[in-house]
């Protein structure tokens, strides 16, 4: 254990590497797993291991202590405690006990997900200086879309921008399904990973997404958009991530459009090359009225999705097609 009162600084997940009590926090359960995978791995490369888990939540009195024993075979033991964020008291003792004093020969990951409960545990490690990786949610759009992205080159397969976005649409906010489609395209695709590969994988979901929706209404395209609104509807997608995706198109125009000859960094507002790219094309069929009348169409339709109306899927047909025609 290294030297009490010197606190390790903290990484993020993907530099994980063993140590004899490694601390791996934050919300991501797929990033904490992939920590623990790092370090499963690294230990593997020099030899077998045996491997033993808890759970702090359903711990007994002694289990770390007889996890933590040297193996029979001699072999390096690894044991990962889950759920440190729902320890019962036992375990922190135990833990404590453990932490002051722990076996060189064997690594023990305690991964903890979020909350104050275990704190002292947690202040112990940290002064103690067990190194700690962090694995911070993933949730806004473009985390995700930088998640996927950074799936592909793990893979050493890199996908163009607008194909990981067009993933990303189709799958949504589920960081597990993300790696997962990520994992199978690799796998499966023996040529370039670009949108047509992610459309022919993902196609019904990828023409069901709010951002297929709106790209079709900015661009006049009113049939192509209402088409796609009815489908999603029916398919039971919820109108307002709909609403919301228009809206988003329509604030990154109106972003774009107000940055023309001033000099703003685009990226400092959010908005990545790409989207000033397809934004810089869009623009050419919006002037500051039209903008402002479809703002205000989509403002009314969120509200009333939102409970001004009985019948959101009216609401949001109506926007799209004010939306589309101001732009045709």
């Amino acid at each position: 254990m290294p030297v009490a009162g010197r606190q390790a600084p903290q990484a993020t997940w993907h530099r994980a590497s063993p140590a004899p009590v490694v601390l791996v926090s934050g919300p991501e359960r797929l990033l904490a797993s992939r920590a623990v995978e790092r370090i499963t791995a690294a230990m593997r490369a020099r030899g077998e291991i045996e491997v033993s888990r808890l759970d702090a939540g359903a711990y007994s009195r002694g289990s770390l202590a007889a996890a933590t024993s040297p193996s029979l075979f001699a072999e390096p033991g690894l044991v990962v405690v889950e759920a440190l964020e729902a320890m019962n008291d036992d375990f922190l003792q135990d833990a404590l006990a453990y932490a002051a004093n722990p076996d060189p020969e064997c690594v023990v990951v305690m991964q903890h997900a979020g909350g104050n409960r275990g704190k002292r545990l947690l202040d112990t490690l940290r002064s103690g200086g067990a190194p700690e990786y962090t694995c911070p949610a993933i949730k806004r759009d473009a985390e995700l879309v930088d998640f996927a992205t950074a799936e592909f080159e793990r893979a050493g397969r890199p996908a163009p921008a607008r194909a990981v976005r067009a993933l990303v649409d189709a799958i949504g906010e589920d960081v597990a399904e993300i790696a997962a489609a990520c994992a199978q395209l690799v796998s499966d695709v023996d040529g370039p990973i670009d949108e047509g590969v992610i459309a022919r994988y993902y196609g019904t979901r990828v023409n069901a997404t709010g951002f297929a929706v709106a790209d079709a209404a900015i661009a006049g395209r009113s049939a192509e958009a209402i088409a796609l609104v009815r489908h999603a509807l029916s398919t039971g997608t919820d109108p307002v991530p709909l609403v919301a995706a228009l809206a988003s198109k329509l604030r990154t125009l109106i972003k774009v459009g107000a940055a023309r000859g001033r000099g703003l960094d685009l990226r400092a507002l959010g908005i990545q090359p790409w989207q000033e790219e397809r934004a810089r094309r869009d623009l050419r069929r919006w002037d500051a009225d039209t903008l402002a009348l479809a703002v205000q169409a989509v403002a009314q339709a969120d509200a009333e999705i939102k409970g001004a109306s009985r019948a959101p899927g009216f609401a949001l047909e109506r926007a799209v097609r004010i939306v589309a025609d101001l732009a045709s």
